[in-house]
């Protein structure tokens, strides 16, 4: 199975057209990383996206749920090869059932003082996968898009002491926020999948989150 019309749309957008780009324009970019953003079929007849969720005992984000990747290192051929990397390493993904669609533009994340680009892939035959070390990551969760783009699942995160607002998802007990939320938010407006949903439905970020 190809990968689906819409990620091949997104992939191919021009970073001038993001609107994500431009609102982040301006922000000092610093440490390189690189995300895998690894959608594929599910057993539903739907589509999925793997998501992480850190372990409650880290010393920074913990409990917070994230794309696999990290740190994209002088060995990496830049962030294809890290996000790969990372994901194999932190899921025990087998990369070579995993097609590489694109890239979307390197993004400023003032908050870690990284600089992510996040690697977009498609994955046709879905194996196992699993948390490798559950020091880091506490477990692995295929999210079905379809509980993604519910509004019924969709809010405005605010965060006081940042001035922040922005888009997140609660889907089975996986409160998304942040950077992962962002991207997945914006993903779906480029992809023309986005369903109306209530933006004025503002909830302030759980303390657990707001204070790690």
């Amino acid at each position: 199975m190809s990968a689906p019309d819409w990620l091949q749309r997104v992939a191919d957008t021009s970073h001038d057209d993001i609107p994500l780009v431009r609102r982040l324009a301006g922000l000092a970019h610093g440490r390189q990383s690189a995300v895998l953003m690894l959608f594929g079929p599910s057993d539903d007849g739907g589509q999925d996206v793997v998501l992480t969720e850190r372990a409650a005992t880290l010393r920074k984000h913990a409990g917070q749920v994230s794309f696999p990747g990290g740190t994209i290192d002088d060995t990496d051929d830049g962030p294809v090869e890290a996000a790969l990397r990372e994901a194999r390493e932190e899921i025990g993904l087998d990369t070579d059932g995993v097609e590489v669609v694109g890239q979307l533009p390197r993004l400023p994340l003032s908050v870690t003082g990284f600089s992510v680009t996040p690697v977009l892939a498609w994955w046709p035959r879905p194996s196992s996968i699993l948390a490798v070390d559950p020091a880091e990551v506490a477990r692995v969760v295929r999210v079905p898009l379809e509980a993604l783009l519910d509004p019924a699942h969709r809010f405005t995160a605010t965060h006081p002491s940042r001035a922040f607002a922005a888009p997140a998802f609660e889907v089975d007990g996986l409160y998304i926020w942040g950077f992962t939320a962002i991207v997945l938010s914006e993903t779906f407006d480029l992809a023309g999948l986005t369903r109306p949903w209530d933006e004025h439905d503002e909830r302030v970020v759980p303390e657990r989150f707001m204070t790690r």
